[in-house]
């Protein structure tokens, strides 16, 4: 009898011991699981690159990633360099309290940026730059409402820039520059919605004159150059107030 009930005991702490180190992990882990399953298919179409992103670990010590402490979700997404290749993953669009998605140094990412993204609604930075991405720049971005930073830099974007970017009420920088935009800048571009930011548009292959609406506009920071832009550039002095940089060669 006591045999017996040495044995249920053992069985018994055995059976608890198992359960102990899943039952730490579970209460360990931050990671939201709808986070963690589009984590994992993020990884899948960048050909799994990242050696922290390990399945079944908490997805919140991930690389380039940064967690809400209090809601434990993905708010932060920054891949940096390295030799990823492929196209930004539609998925990007399924981290629905991103705040921050930057890619950034990856000569291999190429394509268009996917319209999924424009589910992003909390999202306050977008850096997308020292890419190969290609096409036009898309008008859907200006769905982004919340954009206070926005950096499309240093890619091969082609055609025109899209006049709905006015329409953004908190931008503080907008970066173009260093793509192959072509046509005109948009005369709305003298009437932001919201404050006016810092404006990068150099290096590219814009057209025409500077629009007479940016007599309007007290830009602290403008960058027209190395475009094939043409007219008069004095408007561009009316308005400032407080420290103003204007590099108009070349334009």
């Amino acid at each position: 009898m006591e045999r017996t009930h040495l044995t249920i005991i053992l069985l018994s702490a055995f059976f608890f011991s198992s359960l102990l180190p899943h039952s730490l992990n579970a209460a360990t882990r931050r990671c939201n699981p709808s986070d963690y399953e589009v984590l994992l298919k993020i990884s899948k179409a960048l050909g799994n690159p990242f050696p922290s992103w390990v399945p079944n670990t908490d997805c919140c010590d991930w690389y380039g990633l940064q967690c809400n402490d209090t809601t434990n979700r993905v708010v932060e997404l920054t891949i940096f360099s390295g030799q990823i290749s492929g196209q930004i993953p539609s998925e990007v669009g399924d981290l629905p309290y991103l705040d921050n998605l930057t890619f950034r140094k990856l000569s291999n990412i190429t394509g268009p940026i996917p319209q999924s993204i424009t589910k992003l609604k909390r999202l306050r930075f977008l850096r997308l730059s020292w890419l190969n991405l290609t096409g036009p720049v898309p008008d859907f971005i200006s769905e982004l409402s919340n954009l206070i930073y926005l950096e499309l830099n240093f890619n091969k974007f082609t055609g025109p820039i899209p006049s709905s970017f006015s329409s953004f009420a908190k931008l503080g920088a907008l970066r173009l520059d260093r793509n192959q935009l072509s046509r005109s800048i948009p005369e709305s571009f003298g009437h932001f919605k919201g404050s006016v930011p810092d404006l990068y548009l150099s290096d590219n292959q814009l057209t025409g004159q500077i629009p007479n609406s940016f007599a309007n506009m007290a830009f602290s920071t403008i960058d027209l150059s190395r475009n094939k832009l043409t007219g008069d550039a004095s408007m561009l002095f009316i308005l400032y107030t407080k420290w103003f940089q204007c590099d108009y060669r070349h334009i």
